[in-house]
């Protein structure tokens, strides 16, 4: 935690801001620009002693309830408010960041012409592919929940694992649970991920067996083995592009061998997969604009 740097911000905060902008009356001439300490302190429900502790440096770390509170008191941007949790030694809390970074991703989906690609979320719901991608490995996208999860499919439907050459199961399976784990501990105390995990525990003791060693990692670059109905065994890299919260990643695979997304284009993914999803059958078609929470 910053102190100095936070006293300074939140009084900066307060000072630009006048009664009307937040609902309260002028009440007459001001010595000081800007709202009263007490004014924050009573929109924000703490107390006005404490504020004026933040405010000069002094006190404990606010709490992040704390700190929603008085960037929703202050009116900050996605920004600032991003800033005030940096400040207060916090995270910001998963989504807090400009909607328009999850926006780019899709503005740099729309350009990998000729690169399977997709956009997921950090519990691996699929939000949006491209075509070469629903070639690859087949519509997934449009789902939402606990179910909508690749990682729930993956230890709670046999049909999922498919996908993958039996021989690579296992190293799968330990990837995605140290990749939920990471974005467990970035979510907190977030309800879709908790039930994630507790459906998790319910429907696979393989699950359980590695959410218990408490390995943890973020997926970057890797290589795969897709077992395609048409292509056969695909090998592909695989890199991610991240959101500044981690909460979304553009993903784009890169067949290993010479030729092989030249034969992708001549295909129709619902001819390929036989109008079924290969993760979940009768999954949606896409809405692209879902990519936007």
């Amino acid at each position: 935690m910053d102190h100095a740097e936070l006293g300074g911000f939140l009084k900066s905060r307060r000072g630009r801001l006048r009664p009307a902008d937040v609902g309260l009356p002028d009440g007459g001439r001001r010595r000081v620009p800007g709202l009263r300490r007490d004014e924050v302190a009573r929109l924000a429900d703490m107390s006005v002693d404490y504020y004026i502790e933040l405010e000069q440096g002094r006190g404990q770390s606010p709490s992040q309830q704390i700190l929603t509170a008085l960037a929703r008191a202050l009116r900050l941007s996605a920004d600032e408010s991003t800033h005030l949790y940096h400040l207060a030694g916090h995270q910001a809390p998963l989504g807090a960041e400009p909607v328009q970074m999850q926006r780019a991703l899709l503005e740099l989906l729309d350009r990998f012409e000729d690169t399977p690609a997709m956009i997921i979320t950090d519990l691996h719901e699929i939000r949006v592919q491209n075509q070469l991608c629903e070639v690859l490995i087949g519509s997934q996208s449009g789902g939402r929940g606990v179910e909508a999860s690749f990682v729930y499919q993956w230890f709670a439907n046999p049909v999922v694992r498919g996908l993958y050459p039996v021989e690579d199961h296992a190293y799968h399976s330990g990837l995605l649970v140290a990749d939920l784990r990471a974005a467990a501990a970035r979510r907190g105390r977030d309800a879709l991920c908790a039930e994630l995990i507790r459906r998790l525990r319910e429907a696979s003791e393989e699950f359980t067996g590695l959410w218990d060693v408490h390995d943890v990692s973020v997926r970057h670059e890797e290589s795969k083995r897709i077992v395609h109905p048409a292509l056969g065994v695909v090998e592909v890299s695989c890199n991610s592009i991240y959101t500044a919260d981690v909460g979304q990643r553009l993903l784009w695979m890169v067949p290993a061998e010479a030729g092989v997304l030249e034969r992708m284009r001549g295909l129709d993914a619902e001819q390929v997969w036989g109008g079924r999803s290969a993760a979940r059958p009768g999954s949606s078609v896409t809405d692209a604009a879902s990519v936007v929470r």
